[in-house]
């Protein structure tokens, strides 16, 4: 024999032991489901459901402090984050125009009061003339209608005087509530005119030791909340800390964007600490559901699919929980679902109801599954023989 007919048949023989080998690996591994997927075992536990949404801290009352005249603002008194008491002046404007006004209507009242005393002393001696028959009765009608017209004279320019007044006190704007100032529109010698729209110069917030959450929540969800129900949330300011509220109101006005439909969720909460902040996003979060003590499975087990599964087969062999088969070409309940177990060499699919979810597991309702039971998740990777499973999201 050769020396180059050796090397082949040396060669010819190590491809035959290797390509057996491998052959055999794969035999053996596709014949162990064990080693080829990922199971975990059915456990019971406690389960919450939870719709989620963001939403905006505010003051429970934000007052926006206006001004009813107009002028330039010549004294502040406060400043952000400025603790002010119900009535507390919190800045002046420029009073010298009202001050004249309101000292020409006090000079207007002297005036016609000094018409309305002469008015009173004719109206006397004419009364006195009339009875000796001096002067006609015209005469005397004539000066009792000057005493009128005198007192109403007066009495107009007493209102007036009150207006001028009350717009002069305007003048220096004063806190309707006792709080804790937010934020200031206003500047040292700015004008500000009040027009049709009265303009924002402070906010103040009442009382930050209860706040509230707005929050948006879908149409699909707004149906699961309700008054009452407890809330947790968190803030980026404190991402490792959970605060907790209760839902106050669900407002019935919708909000229709790009014709998404959301609802506005009110949540009260307390801030004792006044840590929050007006304006700070939170992230809610409402248990909806609860179950105790509840077999749950994953939801990668009702995720996962073969690649190798006869579908037909496999709705032909499973049963529904009443035990009637399932018909040819009938949709999944949205509340039942599949997994898969191992029985002996092969998958064995399974039927079951499922109930609340909070994304991770699910409920459990009814099936052929028990504590203990081990479904598949998925597939490892280092599995040989046959084609990768096909682990995707599919509606349950």
């Amino acid at each position: 024999m050769t020396p180059i007919l050796k090397t082949n048949l040396i060669t010819l023989v190590a491809v035959s032991i290797v390509g057996g080998g491998f052959y055999w690996y794969r035999s053996s591994a596709a014949q162990s489901p064990e080693q080829r997927y990922k199971l975990q075992a059915i456990e019971k536990g406690d389960l919450t459901q939870t719709v989620s949404a963001s939403g905006t801290l505010n003051p429970v009352v934000l007052v926006s402090v206006g001004t009813q005249v107009s002028g330039t603002v010549t004294k502040l008194y406060v400043d952000f984050n400025d603790k002010v008491e119900k009535d507390q002046p919190l800045l002046e404007l420029d009073r010298s125009l009202f001050a004249a006004q309101a000292r020409q209507s006090a000079a207007n009242i002297g005036n016609i009061a000094a018409t309305l005393d002469l008015a009173r002393a004719n109206e006397t001696r004419m009364k006195s003339l009339f009875e000796q028959e001096y002067v006609s009765r015209q005469e005397l009608e004539q000066a009792v209608q000057a005493r009128k017209s005198a007192v109403a004279q007066l009495e107009q320019a007493r209102a007036a005087a009150d207006k001028d007044q009350v717009n002069l006190n305007y003048t220096t704007i004063r806190s309707p509530v006792s709080g804790i100032v937010v934020d200031r529109v206003v500047d040292l010698g700015q004008t500000v005119a009040a027009s049709l729209q009265t303009p924002t110069l402070i906010k103040i917030a009442q009382d930050l030791s209860e706040m509230r959450i707005d929050s948006s929540f879908a149409e699909a969800d707004i149906g699961k909340i309700k008054e009452g129900q407890k809330v947790r949330f968190t803030v980026d300011a404190f991402p490792n800390k959970t605060f907790s509220g209760e839902v106050q109101q669900i407002r019935l006005n919708p909000t229709v964007q790009q014709n998404v439909v959301t609802y506005n969720v009110r949540v009260s909460l307390q801030n004792p600490d006044q840590i929050l902040l007006p304006g700070m996003t939170a992230y809610v979060n409402i248990g909806v559901a609860r179950r105790s003590d509840v077999l749950m499975v994953p939801n990668a087990a009702l995720r996962f699919k073969p690649a190798d599964a006869d579908e037909k087969g496999a709705a032909a062999q499973s049963a529904s929980p009443a035990g009637e088969p399932k018909g040819k070409g009938k949709k999944r309940d949205s509340a039942s679902g599949t997994v898969y177990v191992i029985d002996g060499k092969e998958l064995k699919p399974v039927s079951i109801q499922l109930g609340i979810t909070d994304n991770r597991t699910t409920e459990v309702i009814a099936g052929d599954l028990k504590v203990g039971d081990k479904v598949i998740v998925g597939e490892n990777n280092a599995s040989a023989g046959g084609k990768p499973s096909s682990v995707g999201m599919r509606l349950f």
